[in-house]
């Protein structure tokens, strides 16, 4: 057995998900922090496998990942499933966080057994520097015009369903298949911040985020949102518009059939 855990993070004081030599890099890995505080709360070495890789800055509101020890224990889990997030509060930095468990069979990889996951990106138009959202959202070089938000919908509508996404994948990455299936992709408004939500069966590297920065340019004017059926059909990353920044990305929820029961009391 297993324990999958959901955790919420705020990702700015690491230097992204995946384990590495954390001497050669200012800030640590939320991998190695979660090894660490997992084995020192247990007792034991434990093992960390997570559902996804998250570059430096990203944040996460339902990142998955499965907990067992390093080697074979029986019993292990002595902790009720569902009150482990009490005991670990004080082996966890403040800035990350358990929102749920559940108890998974051996063969259950919290990665290949997905079969969905959900994206925010998140920005804001103010005028003004918002001290309460640096850090969390991409503060937007300049305002939205008042059709913003209906541009991009507009622009969006056109990467739902199964597409070749080589046009928004980062230069140099060594995927060779690039089509993914995108069920859901929305922008919305609610005063100065600007909410995308995309869900697809997977994502490619850096592809929520050039497509946050292609629908921003696309608000601005710079791109037409008809120019998506030629960007996409181009398959050159060279065509679709900016990055979006790290620090607005959030990894929201990850789908799994049957769906995770999750605990947390």
């Amino acid at each position: 057995m297993k324990l999958l855990v959901k955790l919420i993070w705020n990702g700015a004081g690491y230097a992204g998900y995946q384990a590495q030599n954390d001497d050669a890099s200012p800030k640590p890995s939320i991998q190695r922090t979660l090894t660490a505080a997992f084995s020192e709360g247990f007792g034991f070495p434990c093992r960390v496998t997570g559902c996804s890789r998250t570059d430096a800055g990203v944040h996460a509101l339902g990142f998955c990942a499965a907990i067992e020890p390093s080697e074979a224990r029986e019993d292990w889990l002595r902790i009720p499933v569902g009150r482990v997030h009490r005991a670990m509060r004080r082996f966890l930095p403040p800035d990350i966080a358990i929102a749920g468990e559940a108890a998974v069979p051996d063969d259950f990889h919290p990665r290949y057994s997905a079969v969905g996951k959900e994206y925010v990106y998140r920005m804001n138009d103010a005028p003004w520097d918002d001290p309460f959202s640096a850090g969390t959202s991409w503060h937007l070089p300049r305002p939205l015009p008042p059709d913003g938000v209906e541009r991009m919908n507009r622009a969006a509508a056109y990467f739902v369903g199964r597409r070749d996404f080589s046009s928004f994948m980062a230069a140099g990455s060594k995927i060779t298949d690039a089509v993914r299936c995108v069920t859901a992709l929305n922008v919305t408004r609610m005063g100065r911040e600007i909410t995308l939500t995309v869900s697809a069966d997977g994502f490619l590297y850096h592809m929520v985020r050039i497509l946050a920065g292609t629908l921003a340019d696309c608000a601005w004017g710079s791109i037409e949102p008809e120019d998506m059926a030629s960007i996409l059909e181009a398959r050159d990353r060279t065509r679709a518009g900016r990055t979006a920044p790290a620090h607005g990305l959030y990894l929201a929820r990850v789908a799994y059939d049957p769906p995770i029961q999750w605990i947390c009391e």
